[in-house]
């Protein structure tokens, strides 16, 4: 089974895009400073429309993660177990991600810091992490 794609929709595409292009980038307020992801139309924050796309310097922390040790799709029947881990970037915005060298979970703790390592699913960059 091919490994499931995202809705890839005008509005989260620069993301996508930035992250075939080697890049992490996140959306931040023009009008207040906060910083966030997944993509919105408007700030989370003040609810103004005047987000720009900002690059990340890819380090983070971990925050939290759970190992999965059923696959809940054939697509990642071959993976188990896998961590799905919540990284928040040192610019604010959080996301959740897979820690590259966390194997399996075993080596992952609170606050372990990680650095972005895009990787590819056939056509597809995804931002993950490893720890550093």
């Amino acid at each position: 089974m091919s490994f499931p794609q995202p809705d890839i929709t005008p509005l989260s595409a620069p993301y996508w895009d930035g992250l075939k292009q080697g890049k992490l980038l996140f959306q931040q307020c023009r009008a207040c400073g906060n910083r966030w992801l997944p993509a919105r139309d408007a700030c989370p924050n003040c609810l103004k429309r005047e987000a720009e796309w900002v690059e990340s310097a890819g380090r983070g922390r971990i925050v939290s993660w759970v190992v999965y040790h059923v696959s809940y799709n054939d697509a990642f029947k071959d993976r188990v177990p896998y961590d799905v881990t919540l990284v928040e970037l040192d610019e604010g915005p959080r996301l959740l991600s897979n820690i590259v060298n966390g194997d399996a979970g075993r080596k992952l703790s609170l606050h372990a810091p990680v650095a972005l390592q895009i990787e590819h699913e056939g056509d597809l960059a995804l931002a993950r992490f490893k720890l550093v």
